[in-house]
């Protein structure tokens, strides 16, 4: 992973939009036109555009300043005021008669029915370019690091981005560039740009097929712009860098693709972030591949936190049994994560020496209350105070393991103390489950949960039932 020594400042500037979504069903076609009748049940917004940098930037623990130029409209103190609930300090310059922008979309069971936009498209105007490059100037000595989010929408004019790149190099301060259109020249002096192959393919006019003709589209788009670095990102083939003349290529991996929508935010933003931290080149790229990685696992344009991307590093050296087996620290981070995803956390806790179907049972009864199951496990120390200096007949990673592999478990935590409490207090438990003989008896870590659920175990299944039994069979 990347040094993390400090929280950068990141300014990022480019064109915001807000995307809109109206969600409903769709049982009938309207009587009017053979279209279908949308009954519309919620509507939610979220930033788009640059905003999606601006998400990311954020939930990687940047802090973040945005210039843009918008409308005088309703939709800019809208677009204003989630800028300012996410967190990021905004400087937008209002320009009459424009439309700030809305792309509405229309879904009838997650699928989209229809997209209409409310936008200016035409280049801003030279008076908001003066007052951009204006601000620019008052604010940068406040930034690690200066971020382009080019949608195409007019605010980075050819003119106004030139003149930002050359006095940010002037200052000493890094330019990288999510580019649009075909002419790459209007990003001269910036310290790289992040187009994907097909925009790298049209940019350059090389077919992009082999290692050589890789080579010389990065050539062509380091000549062109005059790069310091030439960067394409090749989807799931990685990230291709060129180096003193040495193309490398740094590979993604991605446990399973779901939606690709907002991958490039996410690469110009984690690039950023890591760069401004101070580290080297390749490191910032591996970095961003694995902030890619984890953003293609999930629906729609998302952001990814440090956590996710740790975990979805160490996910790619373990195997997927042994990924489940958490620290406390770790179950602590996770359990807050999914708080915010609305996940119900369901908690139990034993030894499960020798693993029987009344454990099995069990477990999947408690995991029958919410959408996660944690299972803290006694560690082989608290096993012999609770059971005997005979006991556990497995150790406590044997235990974690074969739990880990249970369907219904998705997290284990190994515990060292007579009770779980501590580790109860970190995972704050939505429910938490506990065996039937606990019936008007005290459960330890109640007071932390909102509810408590005590389950019926299997009769005549027990570890000390299967013991006696292998005795027997000794005898």
């Amino acid at each position: 992973m990347i040094t993390i020594n400090k929280k950068p400042n990141i300014l990022v500037i480019g064109d915001l939009m807000i995307d809109h979504y109206l969600w409903g069903s769709s049982d009938r076609i309207s009587p009017e036109a053979p279209v279908p009748v949308v009954d519309i049940k919620k509507e939610t917004t979220v930033l788009g555009g640059a905003g999606n940098v601006i998400n990311n930037l954020l939930s990687l623990g940047s802090q973040v300043g945005v210039i843009s130029v918008v409308g005088d409209d309703e939709v800019a103190k809208e677009l204003k005021s989630m800028l300012d609930k996410a967190g990021a300090k905004s400087f937008l310059i209002e320009q009459k008669g424009r439309k700030t922008s809305k792309k509405s979309r229309i879904m009838a069971s997650h699928s989209q029915v229809v997209r209409y936009d409310h936008e200016s498209k035409n280049s801003i105007s030279f008076e908001s370019e003066k007052k951009i490059f204006e601000k620019f100037q008052e604010l940068i000595n406040r930034y690690d690091m200066i971020l382009f989010s080019d949608y195409g929408k007019g605010v980075l004019t050819k003119e106004l981005s030139k003149k930002i790149i050359a006095y940010a190099k002037n200052n000493n301060k890094k330019v990288i560039v999510d580019p649009k259109g075909e002419d790459y020249s209007k990003y001269e002096g910036a310290y790289f740009l992040t187009p994907n192959k097909k925009e790298a393919q049209i940019a350059s006019k090389v077919q992009i097929e082999n290692p050589d003709t890789l080579k010389k589209a990065l050539v062509a788009l380091k000549t062109c712009a005059n790069l310091q670095y030439s960067i394409i990102t090749l989807s799931e083939q990685g990230i291709a860098l060129l180096k003193d003349d040495e193309v490398i290529i740094r590979p993604t991996v991605a446990r399973e693709v779901f939606d690709v929508t907002g991958a490039g935010d996410t690469v110009l933003a984690s690039l950023g972030f890591a760069l401004s931290l101070g580290n080297d080149l390749v490191s910032s790229i591996e970095f961003a591949n694995l902030a890619a990685g984890v953003v293609v696992g999930k629906i729609g344009s998302a952001t990814v936190t440090l956590d996710e991307i740790e975990e979805y590093k160490s996910s790619l050296n373990k195997s997927s049994i042994e990924l489940h087996i958490k620290t406390f620290d770790e179950i602590e981070k996770i359990a807050n994560r999914l708080r915010t995803q609305d996940k119900k956390i369901v908690f139990t806790n034993g030894c499960f020496d020798i693993l029987h179907k009344g454990h099995v049972s069990y477990l999947n009864v408690a995991k029958s209350f919410g959408d996660v199951l944690i299972l803290g496990l006694n560690s082989d120390e608290s096993v012999k105070r609770l059971k005997g200096e005979d006991r556990p007949i497995n150790t406590q990673e044997d235990r974690a393991y074969i739990l880990s592999a249970l369907e219904c478990v998705d997290y284990v935590v190994i515990f060292n103390e007579d009770t779980p409490y501590e580790l109860i207090s970190k995972v704050k438990p939505d429910v938490l489950v506990k065996g039937a003989d606990y019936e008007g008896k005290e459960v330890v870590g109640s007071n932390i949960a909102k509810e408590t659920k005590l389950v019926e175990f299997v009769d005549g299944k027990s570890t000390t039932k299967t013991i006696e039994k292998i005795k027997s069979v000794g005898k």
